[in-house]
């Protein structure tokens, strides 16, 4: 399939010709000391507005538009049915401050989605609140403090492997905790590391399984024996979950607390920095520690129950960003118990399928079956003078969205391929043939790629360095 993507020289909103402000009347609506004489914003028509955010999004890329492989991401796609859903003005126009009696509707979905989640992941029970999978991986530690104080005890260490997400270094020290970095060995937990880390002092063991190199951690069980025989407690990061779902879970490998990603798991939009869901399931002992409120079933009535004394409190105004979690409720019942098992067999198999057809031209270091990801190395073709980031930005010329590139940084010149149960096998034999030509191809090709996208290659680390995050600066500019 040939691609090329769509370029407009799109001036932003408030450089193009405005009207003159329409006066509003609002007297009576407003009260005066509230009003203002002019709102900063231009008077534009509507069709205008739709066909800027048109060209705009004619200029991205998307999951609806193409294959999206982003390793430890999960880019499935968004199910229309669930969009619609969520669409609804049931869920559009509840109010989170309605009375209990006037939402029964929606609190009996979070109830269930909450004791969906808690068989899935083998929990006893779950909270909703959570913004976004690293809030959740924050509410999660929370939670281990709350129960360690409630014992009277002080930990103030966090153990997390080199194959860890980010977030979970992040997390940990937002938190306040001391972060200590285990090793692996031949791709999984060093376990005479991680008796060495554990002590007296640690909080928790963070680790997501499958890990980040698309590896089971088959001696799982054993690290959480380690852990818990020095009274810390097994963090599961649910970033990978979607590679086990119906073949274990982490209750059964011994975790105590897990978060799940309903953005990569359970198919809700991933937002762009927008809108999340970062559930947090616990084993009974946290339970009394979960955010308030928790809904609760009395077997006529839904309620939400503040009458917590030991909880953590509030980590979000109200209960979740609602309207994702009819997505992923929506997605739990369509699929079913075997549908959610089937993908993610499916997702192995595509994963494990991309590393066969790929593996020779790209190294894939570590031995053994891979699980829902895989990471390869372009260090090969470092001969050449062919980085990672060269192959990445020439895939976007065969119209796929790169892979997560240079993680985990244990893997030379890393290339993070998560193909999803979404895709065919038609389209995985189409992405592993373009990356075996990018390697056959000119170097000097590579290097000033991409050519067919909107945007030619930026300064990535000007980019990073020098960061414009708003309209006002570049009004601020003198070209402006």
């Amino acid at each position: 399939m040939k691609f090329r993507q769509a370029f407009y020289e799109e001036p932003l909103l408030f450089e193009m010709p405005s009207e003159a402000a329409e006066p509003i009347d609002l007297d009576g609506l407003v009260p005066p000391a509230m009003q203002r004489d002019r709102l900063n914003l231009p008077n534009l028509p509507e069709h205008e507005v739709v066909r800027h955010y048109t060209r705009l999004s004619q200029m991205n890329f998307s999951i609806d538009t193409g294959f999206y492989p982003l390793g430890s991401c999960t880019m499935k796609f968004n199910p229309k049915y669930a969009e619609e859903l969520a669409s609804l003005p049931t869920v559009t126009r509840v109010h989170p401050d309605q009375d209990e009696a006037t939402i029964q509707g929606a609190l009996r979905l979070m109830y269930e989605l909450q004791s969906s989640l808690a068989v899935i992941a083998g929990m006893d029970a779950v909270t909703l609140q959570p913004a976004a999978g690293a809030q959740g991986e924050f509410t999660g530690l929370l939670l281990a403090q709350a129960f360690n104080h409630d014992r009277g005890e002080h930990r103030n260490e966090v153990i997390v492997p080199d194959t860890a997400h980010g977030t979970n270094f992040a997390s940990a020290g937002m938190a306040g905790f001391d972060i200590v970095e285990i090793p692996s060995l031949d791709g999984r937990v060093d376990l005479n590391a991680l008796r060495n880390a554990v002590s007296d002092k640690t909080l928790a063991f963070m680790i997501t399984n499958p890990n980040t190199l698309g590896i089971f951690e088959d001696h799982i069980t054993e690290a959480a024996d380690i852990v818990h025989q020095d009274g810390g407690l097994l963090y599961y990061d649910g970033a990978n979950l979607n590679a086990i779902m119906g073949k274990t879970s982490p209750g059964l490998m011994n975790f105590d607390i897990v978060h799940f990603n309903l953005h990569k798991t359970f198919t809700t939009p991933h937002g762009g920095g927008g809108p999340g869901a970062g559930p947090v399931g616990v084993k009974k002992p946290l339970e009394p520690f979960l955010p308030v409120p928790v809904v609760t079933y009395d077997g006529a009535t839904y309620h939400l129950d503040y009458h917590r004394p030991k909880s953590i409190g509030m980590v979000r105004a109200w209960y979740g960003n609602f309207a994702l979690l009819v997505r992923a409720y929506a997605y739990i019942l369509r699929q079913g118990g075997d549908g959610l098992t089937r993908a993610s067999e499916r997702a192995v198999l595509n994963a494990n399928y991309v590393r066969q057809r790929i593996q020779g031209t790209y190294d894939v270091p570590f031995s053994g079956l891979r699980k829902h990801e895989f990471v390869a190395s372009g260090a090969k073709l470092m001969a050449k003078g062919v980085k990672t980031t060269d192959v990445a930005k020439r895939l976007m010329d065969y119209g796929y969205h790169p892979p997560t590139v240079y993680f985990p940084h244990l893997v030379e010149e890393a290339l993070m391929i998560e193909p999803t149960e979404t895709e065919s096998r038609a389209t995985l034999d189409a992405f592993s043939d373009a990356l075996l030509q990018i390697a056959k191809e000119d170097p000097a090709l590579l290097h000033s790629a991409p050519h067919n996208t909107a945007v030619a290659r930026v300064d990535e680390v000007g980019a990073a360095r020098d960061p414009v995050l708003s309209w006002r600066y570049l009004m601020a500019q003198p070209k402006f």
